[in-house]
């Protein structure tokens, strides 16, 4: 464990703005519409979301684009492993052909033109959004690619980029310079886990910007006010998803959860403005403090 410590005490990280949103929309609003589509991210930012959430593949011919797969078959009418397609035979698909709105058993988005989008044209419709990229393939090809995308796009300073790879986070990390915030990688997590459990993450100096877990692993509850207070100890964010309840989310608001990824970014919005009324509600007014 020591070991461990010294080795994470030499990394230097670049560290993410209190401006980074605490709504993410996770693959867009993608309970209204097909998830990492540009239809399921322009509804999240119109219903409220600060930022959004998507995954990354590269394509044969060298683009970056957005889907969670490695295959066509989920997600679109089509079939067949994205690393191995150009971009042109992956805009042939309809990317809203299996999407059916809390199984409803209907098909709204079929026949409507959605398509695959690149990073590239992600960034260019929602320019000053912040941007969690997940890249899920490792290979340095990617990595590279991702981070050329994000120099032309000048968005180096509004995306985090994760992996749950450690060999790919850490790849990605040198080859930018460390200029461009990243998540913590699977393992990154559980040793920060071990090491809060134990208190002894003052040892720690993490390269990683956020951790991003679900509330539990395994049976084991992650989300803990431990865990959060030991990450803000360290200055680090922590991330949790994917949350959709309000219960739930008024709930991490309360343990001091510093972004929620969901699927229903208007939901959460809904309850971030209830919040920030009731703190106003609270505060005394200008005239009540003179008068004390």
């Amino acid at each position: 464990m020591l070991v461990v410590a010294l080795r994470l005490r030499k990394e230097k990280r670049n560290i993410i703005g209190s401006g980074w949103p605490v709504n993410l929309a996770h693959r867009g609003a993608s309970a209204l519409a097909p998830e990492n589509t540009m239809e399921a991210f322009r509804l999240a930012v119109e219903s409220g979301a600060g930022g959004l959430e998507l995954d990354v593949h590269l394509t044969r011919d060298g683009y970056v684009v957005v889907i969670h797969d490695p295959t066509l078959d989920r997600t679109t009418d089509g079939t067949g492993t994205v690393a191995v397609m150009t971009l042109d035979e992956l805009s042939e698909t309809d990317a809203g052909y299996n999407f059916s709105p809390d199984h409803e058993n209907t098909f709204p988005y079929r026949g409507l033109g959605l398509r695959i989008p690149t990073l590239a044209e992600v960034l260019r419709e929602v320019p000053g959004v912040a941007v969690n990229i997940d890249m899920k393939a490792d290979n340095p090809a990617i990595e590279a690619a991702v981070l050329e995308v994000l120099r032309q796009a000048d968005a180096e300073g509004r995306a985090l980029v994760v992996s749950s790879r450690r060999s790919a986070v850490g790849r990605f990390r040198r080859i930018s310079g460390r200029r461009v915030s990243t998540g913590a990688s699977r393992w990154e997590t559980g040793i920060f886990y071990l090491f809060s459990n134990l208190r002894l993450e003052r040892f720690l100096r993490p390269a990683y910007d956020a951790l991003q877990v679900p509330l539990s692993y395994r049976g084991l509850p992650l989300v803990t006010r431990r865990f959060v207070q030991a990450a803000h100890a360290v200055g680090v964010r922590v991330d949790a998803w994917t949350i959709n309840e309000t219960a739930e989310m008024r709930r991490l608001l309360d343990l001091n959860v510093d972004v929620i990824m969901t699927d229903r970014p208007g939901t959460l919005a809904d309850v971030l403005e209830h919040r920030a009324r009731g703190t106003m509600s609270r505060q005394p007014s200008a005239l009540s403090r003179q008068q004390s």
